[in-house]
C-alpha cells in the first residue's frame, strides 16, 4: 500500500459514504483515535503524519461492521483490496 494523500482521501471518502465524520484534533488518545459510535464520529490525533492517519483509519474500518452494498463500486473495491492487504 502506498501511504499518500490520495490514499488518505480515498479512505476519507469511504468513511463519508458510511456516514462517519472524521475530525483531526489534538487530544490525549491512548490509541491515537477516539470513536463516538452513537454519533458516528472518528476523532484522530491531528499530529499524525499521513501514514499514521491511514493506518489509524484502516484499523477503525476493520473494527466496524457495515454493509458493503452502501458503498460505491470504487470504494467497495478499495475496501476489499485494503482488507486483503491487512490479512497478509
Amino acid at each position: 500500500m502506498r501511504y499518500t494523500q490520495t490514499t488518505l482521501k480515498k479512505l476519507e471518502a469511504v468513511f463519508d459514504e458510511l456516514d462517519y465524520v472524521i475530525r483531526y484534533e489534538k487530544g490525549n488518545f491512548q490509541s491515537g483515535y477516539c470513536l463516538v459510535e452513537n454519533r458516528r464520529i472518528a476523532v484522530i490525533n491531528k499530529f499524525f503524519d499521513t501514514e499514521a492517519r491511514i493506518n489509524t483509519l484502516l484499523e477503525i474500518l476493520s473494527t466496524q461492521e457495515f454493509d458493503l452494498s452502501v458503498l460505491s463500486e470504487k470504494s467497495r473495491e478499495n475496501v476489499q483490496k485494503w482488507s486483503e492487504q491487512q490479512q497478509d
